[in-house]
């Protein structure tokens, strides 16, 4: 165990840097580094992928509440576009999270490359989002909440690529829609990882020290390590370009979308 946590603490250390490097975080650095990291302890392949994303949902929830509690200190969280997409955000995340465990290993893994490969394509020819006027009326609020949950659980990302976006069209700064999309993320990722606990129940799959599918060793490992190596990583983007991080990081998940679907 102790070797397990060891390797668990340098994954977390990894993933820590290139989300820093990169400016993006959660599922999309997390997940891919857990199933490697997975495969290599000889877990069955039949949970890696769920096992990767309820535990990467679950370091979300720990770490991105540091992160929503600094942006709400700075006025960033605008409470107004929050409330009336939380009930879509908390049942998308139970939807999630039940259509994760409906899907076979094989698929999951293939539905998550293209969405790494949507991501990907997004990165390098996306122009920042477009400020609106008018957020949407609290009907379309509640949908956008349940796809953003939905999809966010289902892969176990932090939400913040759709999510930011659609906040900015709905009227808030690009600063007020970071703010916002990472107090939206917090209940996707608690609501997420609960779901993925309750559904991984009973799998003869799992190894010791799991509860469904979180797997606490990684949990602890990756928790713990991530935030400040994410710091590190902040620091070293300083001293290069920006674009060229963009498209650095975008052809990494052009890379690893083509692996999972190949």
């Amino acid at each position: 165990m102790l070797s397990a946590l060891l390797f668990f603490c340098l994954v977390g250390s990894v993933a820590g840097v290139i989300a820093g490097l990169f400016g993006i975080g959660g599922g999309v650095v997390i997940v891919p580094a857990l199933m490697v990291a997975f495969n290599q302890q000889g877990i069955d392949s039949t949970v890696v992928i769920h096992l990767a994303i309820g535990t990467s949902l679950a370091i979300i929830a720990v770490t991105g509440a540091s992160s929503a509690l600094g942006h709400w200190k700075q006025g960033a969280v605008v409470v107004e576009l929050l409330k009336p997409m939380l009930p879509g955000l908390l049942l998308g995340a139970v939807l999630g999270g039940v259509i994760a465990d409906q899907l076979r290993a094989d698929l999951l893994e293939r539905y998550f490359g293209f969405f790494m490969l949507l991501l990907a394509l997004r990165m390098l020819v996306a122009k920042p989002p477009t400020a609106g006027k008018h957020p949407a009326r609290r009907p379309a609020m509640i949908a956008a909440g349940t796809l953003i949950g939905t999809f966010s659980a289902l892969f176990g990302v932090g939400g913040g690529v759709l999510s930011v976006p659609w906040l900015a069209r709905s009227g808030a700064r690009l600063g007020q829609a970071i703010g916002t999309s990472a107090a939206c993320g917090l209940p996707i990722a608690l609501v997420g990882a609960v779901t993925f606990m309750v559904t991984g129940q009973g799998q003869a799959a799992l190894p010791s020290y799991s509860t469904g599918y979180l797997y606490w060793p990684a949990f602890a490992g990756i928790a713990l390590f991530s935030v400040p190596c994410a710091r590190l990583g902040v620091r070293l983007a300083h001293h290069l370009s920006p674009r060229l991080l963009r498209r650095l990081f975008a052809l990494l998940m052009l890379l690893v979308g083509l692996k999972l679907i190949v």
